[in-house]
């Protein structure tokens, strides 16, 4: 796994739900720049900390992140870390999460280890893991209805719209035909994604450096509908039909409408997002931490 490279400019963004964490954020920024590392804070964000006292400087203030930039921060949860790394987009910088939100598999990192997090950067005392990401495409008619960044690092969510009725999402697996899923919906996820709603939907847990993705039917109508695992170079296309006349597509919670019969396709990306992550830290301790696993 390669190494982080000593960080001289940073990327931050987070989230604009910070009660409790202020004086952290305030503790790290003014530590990172007391270690002479230049800072690049997402407007949205830089305009909040100001309403919040906390001072951003028009110079640190960026609309889009910059490409020289050593690491990015993300400080919120795991849905501010997918919103980060969106950003970020296909630029190669690694993305290190901060965790003022619930769970954490993403942003793992604690809000009071300022001087660790700091030193680390600074002297790229740390990992950086590939993780994939899917890319969404749909036919011409209905390119208009794509979110500007058609990404996920997580899942892409195959949902029917607020009514009863299932929908049944018929699934072909790089020209061959799986299956037609009569249920709420389907989940196309990453390894990344694994612990998130694909384990609620009864997903399998993978781990993420697994060059593969999972297929989980949302309660589905049949007992023998069941999660499947598949290569991660597998085209997946979609058909999906519904009493209604649309149905919701979500990338890591950015959802939009498309129109009932419609298809959409799923790749891996063309760029994988890179994670930072402390030299002694594994997955399975993670599982363990996080979820309890294998504990009595």
């Amino acid at each position: 796994m390669p190494r982080l490279d000593p960080v001289r400019l940073l990327t931050i963004a987070g989230n604009t739900h910070q009660a409790g964490h202020l004086h952290h954020i305030r503790h790290l920024l003014d530590t990172l720049r007391s270690r002479g590392i230049r800072l690049a804070v997402e407007r949205r964000f830089a305009q909040y900390l100001g309403s919040q006292h906390i001072p951003v400087t028009p110079d640190e203030t960026v609309t889009e992140p910059p490409a020289e930039a050593g690491a990015a921060l993300s400080i919120g949860g795991d849905g501010t870390f997918l919103r980060t790394a969106r950003w970020i987009g296909r630029l190669r910088t690694p993305v290190l999460g901060i965790n003022t939100g619930h769970l954490g598999f993403l942003a793992s990192y604690s809000p009071a280890e300022t001087e660790m997090l700091s030193e680390m950067l600074l002297h790229g005392d740390a990992e950086v893991e590939s993780r994939m990401a899917l890319r969404v495409d749909v036919g011409e008619a209905d390119r208009h209805l794509l979110p500007p960044l058609p990404y996920a690092l997580n899942e892409v969510a195959i949902l029917k719209e607020e009514t009863a009725s299932m929908i049944s999402v018929n699934v072909d697996l790089s020209g061959n035909y799986l299956a037609d899923y009569l249920a709420d919906g389907l989940l196309i996820s990453t390894p990344t994604g694994s612990t998130g709603y694909n384990l609620s939907a009864g997903g399998p847990i993978l781990f993420p450096d697994l060059d593969v993705i999972s297929l989980a039917p949302i309660a589905p109508h049949t007992l023998t509908a069941r999660p499947v695992v598949v290569s991660g170079s597998s085209v997946v296309r979609a058909r999906t039909t519904s009493r209604s006349t649309r149905y919701r597509v979500s990338l890591d919670g950015v959802s939009f409408l498309m129109p009932e019969g419609s298809e959409i396709t799923v790749t891996r990306a063309d760029f994988a997002p890179r994670v930072i992550r402390r030299r002694d830290d594994s997955f399975a301790d993670t599982l363990r931490h996080k979820l309890l696993w294998g504990m009595r």
